[in-house]
């Protein structure tokens, strides 16, 4: 609100300048500008990604963050700096690193490399001061335009600063009889007046006109001045802005109840958000029962207290915005609770930990702790060193979280202290075995076997059929690296054995698809086919997505060596339609379905798959199994021999034409019958519609008769996501009705198998 020069000014600038600095004291609303300008900003610019710094205590992870906050992942002889520059390449990209005040010096030589190395990228920061980059163009953020001393007690006079139309906005989403009048337009035009016009300030003052008269309001503003310092650090970045910002948070703590209070300062020790389950775990106690807790949380949001993060997730999470957290930390030291509420931060993360303890394979499931990582490795810093050694058990869960995001580098540094403590060998075989899995990634297949063995080796000295079992699966896998394919199938039918007894029909499932891996690349295709046979329909049915996609990938690959070629492009296409399509998860079934292309005498359109896939893998610095890696390349060799030269140059053109959602969709179309140009292929798919590949999807399984919910199980998404595709589909396609939907879909089909 009342940003629209500020908005036309930064689209100016972006045009001449690669980094933009969005500087301002706290609670001005920088970041909120920075998203809203990134969301307004055409398609030409390229991918958004925000990085929020706020949870780092100094930069020696700042690159690491970035990474994951981007979803990049480490590769052999490549991490840190390194992976964000091959990453981002020279595509069109605008990163937004939001709070990097704290970490100003890593932050500036981060954006130096970036920017020197990545040509088309843009970043924009947030800071309460510059970062003095070469080349840096720095925007001051200033407050919110108030009305003049002299503006009297009209409305319409009052209306045109920003402040005021912020504060009634704000006022009558929670009092909806609230209007500003000329009654209360002078008490709200000095309330604005008092905050200096701060966004953070207005709202919070705003959200109590509800429960309090205006006067109140005021009158808060002026009282216990003292308790400023909490923010002020004893300097201030602009003449009382810090102060008036102080206020207006010390006035409305002042306002909560003792138990508001108490869950408003304890909320301070999540530095990544929280849920309501962590709200109650930690929160909870001295008085206030766990059944308050959601009830608070909602009295704290509607005051501006706490915020709703944004995403996908089911489960609303929040956070507390830097300057409050700032206030309610300080208020938590002051309370004498600090130690108490880390403690119980702990013990929290300690139970999530425990549930990763039921699994069999816990290294290749979700983590129940990735969504926690930043407050997981804030609780284990904000222990001291002879503490640290108590909660192995929570450094291997951070270990595994690094392992999932393809961040190798900062699990193997956990692992290595782990594996020299008394507490991490008490841990049995699972931190070796994970320290195996890691070793791989690192393509250090040596240390990897060497942990591997030493994981069997602890786990046969204990009656733990479970931890054995992990323990054979993380040695086949390096073995499977090493290219000794009898011996990782002996481990694996070892591993199956042991858990086959654990009458976990999800988990026996899970390793008869690895052993049908293994078979595959050993030469058993038979007996490969025969055991996915029987673990396919269990995984369909209860795993999640990416396990689903992962035995979908290996049913399709034994079919096509066995040559059966329609149920092997069937299954590659089943992966296509349930992975997320801008991840390398995409590109296993774009190769596969390149290979059934060629066996199927469509060297066009193998060359095409396969040159779109390779360009992928380029852009994403990620590679396949090498049997797999093989079993492709030497496919796409005979494809270039066969085809006249034209054809290969116009497949090959065609191809690195081809990303995204318009891979996706041309490689879901069915196998040309009648052999067109290559150049018209890719001209068909410009022309499928507007929809990006996930959207068709939905409407895809839209026009098979299924819900929303039903949409969101077979894709691994939220509901909430479902719905919000849905609209998406209406709205680019001008329908209202799921049967229309339904109809188009149809129609594209059989314009689909018409045009081949």
């Amino acid at each position: 609100m009342g940003r629209r020069a500020e908005l036309s000014r930064l689209r100016t600038l972006l045009r001449t300048s690669r980094l933009l600095t969005l500087t301002g004291t706290g609670g001005v609303g920088k970041t909120r500008l920075a998203l809203e300008f990134a969301k307004g900003l055409p398609g030409r610019h390229g991918r958004v990604d925000l990085v929020e710094l706020a949870a780092l205590h100094d930069g020696t992870a700042l690159a690491q963050s970035v990474a994951a906050a981007l979803a990049v992942g480490e590769r052999a002889g490549r991490s840190g700096v390194d992976v964000l520059v091959h990453a981002i390449g020279d595509a069109r990209r605008l990163l937004i690193l939001d709070n990097c005040e704290h970490l100003a010096d890593p932050c500036a030589r981060l954006i130096v490399t970036l920017l020197s190395h990545c040509p088309r990228l843009r970043i924009v920061a947030t800071s309460r001061e510059a970062l003095r980059v070469p080349g840096e163009t720095v925007l001051r953020v200033g407050e919110l335009s108030l009305p003049p001393a002299d503006a009297g007690d009209d409305p319409v006079d009052l209306l045109r600063a920003d402040a005021v139309r912020l504060f009634v906005e704000r006022a009558s989403s929670c009092s909806p009889g609230f209007t500003l009048h000329r009654g209360n337009g002078r008490t709200v035009a000095e309330i604005c007046r008092r905050l200096d016009g701060l966004t953070l300030a207005v709202e919070l003052a705003a959200r109590r006109a509800g429960t309090l008269p205006l006067n109140d309001i005021l009158a808060g503003l002026d009282d216990q001045m003292s308790q400023l310092s909490l923010l002020t650090g004893g300097h201030r970045t602009g003449p009382g802005r810090h102060s008036e910002l102080a206020a207006a948070i010390d006035w409305s703590h002042r306002l909560l109840d003792p138990a508001e209070q108490a869950v408003f300062r304890r909320l301070a020790v999540f530095v990544g958000g929280f849920d309501t389950a962590a709200a109650r775990a930690v929160c909870a106690g001295d008085g206030i029962a766990p059944s308050q807790i959601l009830g608070i949380l909602c009295a704290l949001e509607a005051k501006s207290l706490i915020t709703r993060l944004s995403g996908d997730s089911q489960t609303a999470r929040f956070r507390q915005l830097s300057a409050i957290r700032a206030y309610a930390l300080e208020c938590l030291h002051a309370s004498g609770e600090l130690h108490v509420t880390r403690h119980r931060v702990l013990e929290w993360l300690n139970g999530l930990a425990d549930r990763a303890g039921d699994e069999v394979f816990p290294d290749q499931a979700g983590s129940p702790l990735a969504v926690e990582r930043d407050n997981l490795a804030a609780a284990l810093a904000g222990t001291t060193v002879r503490v640290r050694t108590s909660h192995p058990g929570l450094e291997l869960e951070l270990a595994r979280v690094h392992y999932q995001q393809e961040q190798p580098s900062a699990a193997r540094a956990l692992l290595t202290g782990l594996l020299r403590e008394t507490g991490g060998r008490a841990l049995g075989g699972a931190v070796p075995a994970l320290a195996a899995r890691v070793a791989c990634q690192r393509a250090d297949l040596a240390q990897a076997l060497r942990l591997g063995e030493q994981a069997v080796a602890m786990e046969r000295t204990r009656n733990h059929p479970a931890g054995l079992a992990n323990a054979l699966d993380a040695r086949a896998a390096a073995l499977l690296c090493r290219g000794e394919f009898a011996a990782a199938v002996a481990d694996l039918r070892e591993g199956l054995d042991l858990v086959a007894t654990l009458g976990r029909p999800q988990d026996t499932a899970w390793c008869t698809h690895h052993l049908a891996w293994a078979l595959l690349q050993a030469g058993g295709e038979l007996e490969a086919d025969i055991l996915m046979s029987r673990c396919l329909p269990v995984l369909r049915e209860h795993a999640p997505w990416s396990r689903v996609a992962a035995a979908l990938h290996t049913a399709g690959a034994v079919r096509l060596a066995l040559g059966h070629l329609e149920s092997a492009e069937a299954l590659f296409a089943d992966v296509l339609r349930i992975v997320p399509e801008a991840g390398f998860h995409a590109l296993y079934p774009v190769e596969g379905l390149a290979l059934v292309a060629a066996e199927s005498g469509d060297m066009r359109r193998a060359l095409l798959l396969y040159e779109a896939s390779a360009q992928a893998r380029s852009r994403l610095d990620t590679v396949p199994e090498d049997p797999w890696r093989r079993r492709v390349e030497g496919t796409v060799a005979r494809a270039r021999t066969e085809l006249p030269a034209a054809a290969r140059e116009a497949a090959v053109s065609g191809g690195r034409r081809l990303r995204g959602d318009r891979l996706v969709a041309y490689a879901l179309q069915t196998r040309s019958q009648d052999h067109r140009a290559t150049t018209d292929a890719v001209e068909a798919v410009d022309d499928l519609s507007t929809l990006t590949g996930r959207e068709f999807m939905v409407a895809e399984l839209v026009a098979d008769g299924l819900t929303n919910r039903q949409i969101a199980e077979r894709l691994g998404l939220s509901t909430h996501t479902v719905a919000t595709h849905l609209d998406k589909v209406r709205d680019k396609l001008g329908m209202r009705s799921r049967t229309q939907i339904a109809l188009w879909v149809a129609a594209r089909t059989r314009a689909g198998h018409t045009s081949g």
